[in-house]
């Protein structure tokens, strides 16, 4: 074999096998990038499905409590008309916000939980006012006073819930947000000792 055959043969060769070494390269860089988008998906696929439970247990929590001050609204008006009330309803709302609650606090931000924890307080208060209503010394002025409850800073505390949940899932964004969840809570919270100091006045008389 002469001098010019041989270095057309180990060109050849060497060719061949640096077309193997770049298609072999080419071949793990494209296995990498499957991987990586492989991960990108199932990173994606894991924080769709976080969103989604984070949506169904804040629908569940909003449709609780909208449950139990309806439940309890209800039950003071149809006391009001002379109607029987079935306890069972109300206490059945109760135990239903109650769960959810309990099962929301493992999951909420501090925000949203801080507004969670005064509706809470709020909701077992207006409880504690359908339960005192049949012994109120002023039975026109009790029934007032709870409809005026659930009808006012109990239904406020229940929308600002709402709002809360729907700003911290990023659908209801308002640069003001902040500003009125203060003031909605505080009044919502002032509400509620005067009418914690209310009935326990009355308690006291009977």
């Amino acid at each position: 074999m002469d001098v010019t055959t041989l270095a057309v043969a180990l060109i050849s060769v060497g060719g061949t096998l640096g077309g193997a070494a770049l298609s072999q390269r080419a071949s793990r860089a494209q296995a990498a990038e499957e991987n990586r988008r492989a991960d990108r998906e199932r990173e994606e696929e894991r924080a769709e499905q976080a969103m989604q439970a984070k949506r169904d247990l804040y629908a569940t929590v909003n449709t609780a409590a909208r449950a139990y001050r309806v439940a309890a609204r209800d039950a003071v008006e149809a006391a009001e008309r002379g109607e029987a009330v079935d306890p069972a309803l109300l206490d059945a709302a109760k135990e239903a916000w109650a769960e959810q609650y309990s099962q929301a606090q493992m999951a909420l931000s501090y925000e949203v939980l801080e507004v969670a924890s005064a509706l809470n307080r709020s909701l077992g208060v207006g409880y504690s006012v359908v339960k005192q209503l049949s012994s109120s010394p002023q039975l026109d002025e009790g029934y007032e006073r709870a409809k005026k409850w659930f009808s006012d800073p109990l239904s406020d505390g229940v929308y600002l819930l709402r709002v809360t949940l729907r700003h911290d899932l990023g659908v209801e964004i308002d640069p003001h947000f902040e500003q009125v969840r203060w003031q909605v809570l505080n009044k919502l919270e002032a509400a509620r000792k005067d009418l914690v100091r209310q009935l326990a006045a009355e308690r006291a008389q009977s």
